[in-house]
């Protein structure tokens, strides 16, 4: 299993997503970076959280205009699995390969905590953990309050494309504590054939016991359970 971390100027998370993938998945891991133009062979991509190109104009807008963003799309569109992290969510919804925006917090403020999530679908990337439990992982985020359009909404619900949804410690809505103000407490979804998906909080973060919270890991466990063809995604 080959995961290529795709570092832009700016990224922050690459090293903690590569040691996820490598040292705790066990996957044969590799850096590519954002001048590259081509993945190599790989069977997932990882978008790393951080800063990429400084968040000049809005997180996200430079780097999709990056030498690898041609082939990082020709990857997603093949159906190849693609995981946005924080920054990265924002870059794959910059790129079009996921829909809607994120947004500045509704309160302004950056967000560093952790927080609890229901997992309500699955797909590539959250097929080894059953639908309706709640995880614990850590957001650190300025701009991470997703919007959409109304019907962009009823498509993600109707379709079964939210992947995660920010709850309270007993899964029950958040109500005004959501940590950013996303519309239907989203905190992650995917593209139509579930294949990639974006989500703010930062599962590499929170995947090893020695971190005193291994719930993230079930994210990566699902890309290998994928791959081993564990499980049908929905096509």
């Amino acid at each position: 299993m080959k995961v290529a971390v795709v570092v832009f100027p700016g990224s922050n998370a690459d090293w903690d997503a590569l040691h996820a993938a490598r040292d705790v998945l066990g996957a044969d891991a590799k850096y590519v970076f954002h001048k590259e133009r081509e993945l190599g062979p790989v069977d997932a991509v990882i978008v790393p959280g951080g800063f990429s190109y400084g968040d000049y104009l809005r997180c996200g807008a430079i780097a999709r205009f990056s030498p690898i963003s041609d082939a990082l799309r020709a990857f997603a569109e093949r159906g190849g699995p693609v995981l946005g992290i924080c920054n990265g969510f924002q870059i794959l919804t910059e790129m079009h390969l996921l829909p809607g925006a994120l947004s500045r917090n509704a309160h302004l403020r950056f967000e560093c905590r952790d927080v609890w999530l229901k997992v309500e679908n699955h797909g590539a990337w959250t097929g080894a953990i059953p639908t309706g439990n709640v995880i614990r992982l850590p957001v650190a985020h300025g701009e991470g309050r997703y919007e959409c359009d109304p019907e962009t909404l009823t498509r993600l619900e109707g379709e079964g494309l939210v992947a995660l949804r920010y709850v309270d410690p007993t899964g029950a809505p958040c109500g005004e504590t959501t940590p950013n103000g996303s519309v239907n407490d989203i905190a992650g979804i995917y593209s139509a054939r579930r294949n990639v998906m974006g989500l703010m909080p930062h599962p590499e973060r929170a995947s090893e016991a020695i971190l005193g919270n291994a719930d993230g890991r079930g994210i990566f466990e699902s890309l290998k359970q994928h791959l081993e063809g564990g499980k049908v995604v929905a096509a």
